[in-house]
């Protein structure tokens, strides 16, 4: 009876040990206050869904990997790249959520059983909130022991 629980703690870990996220959170991104320039890189954990299949649980879960964009004072003399390390930003988040994914794939997390199904997608985001923040949002199925009983 703790499946969604221990769902979010296996990946709250995983993320806890990352080095280069410094706050793993969940729950509504809305109550974070993003301002606070401490806390990234940040990763926010989003349940959208849960299905009971069987003996599994089935959840789409989002994961936001994210940053802030820091914006130089120099001139731009690159249109390609700017002024800032938007481009930096990006690959390393999607670098953070693919290493998340190949831990679910085949990782520990896989032999722990929570297993991805199928192929996530991953959709960038820049200047969402207040701050200049840039990032990914990956979605995808992971599948997990349901240890519900019907006794």
């Amino acid at each position: 009876m703790t499946g969604y629980y221990n769902l979010l703690t296996k990946i709250k870990t995983h993320f806890d040990n990352d080095p280069i996220v410094n706050t793993t959170t969940q729950g509504d991104i809305f109550r974070i206050d993003l301002n606070k320039q401490t806390i990234f890189p940040l990763v926010h954990i989003i349940v959208n869904s849960v299905q009971f299949v069987n003996n599994i649980q089935q959840a789409n879960v989002s994961i936001m990997a994210m940053d802030i964009v820091d914006i130089s004072k120099d001139e731009t003399t690159d249109l390609f790249e700017g002024n800032d390390n938007e481009l930096d930003v990006l690959n390393t988040q999607l670098a953070v959520l693919n290493r998340m994914y190949e831990m679910l794939r085949r990782g520990d997390l896989y032999t722990d059983g929570y297993q991805v199904s199928g192929n996530p997608t991953c959709e960038p985001f820049i200047d969402r909130f207040e701050n200049k923040l840039a990032g990914w949002t990956m979605t995808f199925d992971v599948v997990f022991p349901n240890d519900m009983t019907i006794c």
